[in-house]
């Protein structure tokens, strides 16, 4: 397919969350700044840090002086990894927008791959996965299985083995921007909004430096936001699974009256009924309100409309040279109110 549009004429803009990466945050500015001029193109870096511990700050600030392309967004606390994807997000100026962690797993090289499928048409490129080094053997086999179970759960096609290590097109970025839900699956959302998207499979690396941000728990805590943000199938497999454990009861009942009426003696009176009745049908009983109150916590967040994170500070040297904007793309691109800066 020819090329229909030339990243030379557009502004690219590559946004990384940041927490506590103080050791890589050096060596990950220097070879996206590598691969951003080697397009020849117009680009910013946007450094966004989540409330890092460690001097994951100072370090940014050390890289960002006198040095237009790079911009730092410092929130006021840890808002967690999508909170600060969507942050960069909102504040990315350029025409082509990409998701990358700063952690070196997702290598900047493959940006160049990601824009040749832009310039071909396509509105989102996304990292696809061949191997994942540096990961245990279980982190694979549950990310393995959460990707195709999803898939079966929901209506969108969110494709496996991928994370948010993408390009995006201003278009799709801008319905993103739209869209405030608390509980975030950027990758989930990025495929609702649909166009073209188009895979590029690369090998993840090992860290760069530094320990992972996400363990076991944060693992099981963004699953289910996945889940719920995009399914109601738990909803629906609690009444599957209540009429399977009545069937349950009801059989089980059934055998406990032909023993009965083999052996009378062989129960004490009124106990199987009872224990039979108060596991199968208390336990869906707690499993229905385990699920309901999953759903019910979410729209409880939603409902109370907290901004979706807080920016203390924008740090940039100077105004980084801005792709020309029509008026209808200004007044869609202000930024939302969450984005207001604290001096």
């Amino acid at each position: 397919m020819a090329s229909v549009r030339s990243i030379r004429d557009r502004q690219l803009s590559i946004v990384a969350p940041c927490f506590n990466e103080e050791a890589g945050v050096g060596e990950f500015v220097q070879r996206c700044k590598a691969v951003a001029d080697g397009l020849g193109c117009r680009y910013e870096i946007v450094l966004v840090n989540d409330g890092s511990r460690d001097g994951t700050l100072a370090a940014a600030l050390a890289l960002a002086v006198n040095d237009p392309t790079i911009r730092v967004v410092n929130l006021l606390r840890n808002f967690g990894h999508q909170a600060a994807a969507t942050a960069g997000l909102d504040l990315a100026t350029g025409d082509v927008i990409v998701l990358i962690d700063s952690d070196l797993q997702d290598p900047p090289e493959i940006i160049p791959e990601m824009v040749a499928k832009w310039e071909d048409g396509a509105d989102v490129a996304y990292g696809q996965r061949r191997t994942r080094k540096g990961e245990s053997g279980i982190k694979l086999v549950t990310a393995g299985l959460f990707y195709r179970l999803l898939r079966r759960m929901t209506k969108t096609n969110i494709p496996a083995d991928t994370g948010d290590f993408r390009l995006m097109d201003r278009r799709i970025v801008e319905v993103l921007r739209q869209m405030r839900e608390h509980h975030r699956f950027i990758r989930g959302m990025v495929s609702w909004v649909g166009g073209a998207q188009v895979a590029v499979p690369y090998d993840r690396k090992p860290r760069f430096a530094g320990a992972t941000k996400y363990p076991m728990t944060k693992m099981i805590s963004f699953a289910l936001d996945a889940i719920t943000s995009f399914s109601v199938v738990p909803l629906r497999l609690v009444t599957y699974l209540a009429m399977f454990i009545i069937f349950i009861a009801i059989l089980a009942g059934a055998t406990v009256f032909v023993v009965k009426l083999m052996n009378p003696d062989y129960f004490i009176p009124g106990f199987p009924s009872m224990m039979i009745t108060m596991i199968f049908f208390g336990g869906v009983q707690l499993l229905a309100l385990g699920v309901i109150g999953e759903y019910i916590g979410r729209m409880y967040e939603a409902v109370k409309s907290r901004p979706l994170y807080l920016v203390e500070r924008v740090y940039e040297t100077s105004p980084v040279p801005r792709a020309v904007l029509t008026p209808t793309r200004i007044a869609a691109a202000s930024p939302p109110a969450e984005v207001a800066t604290r001096h």
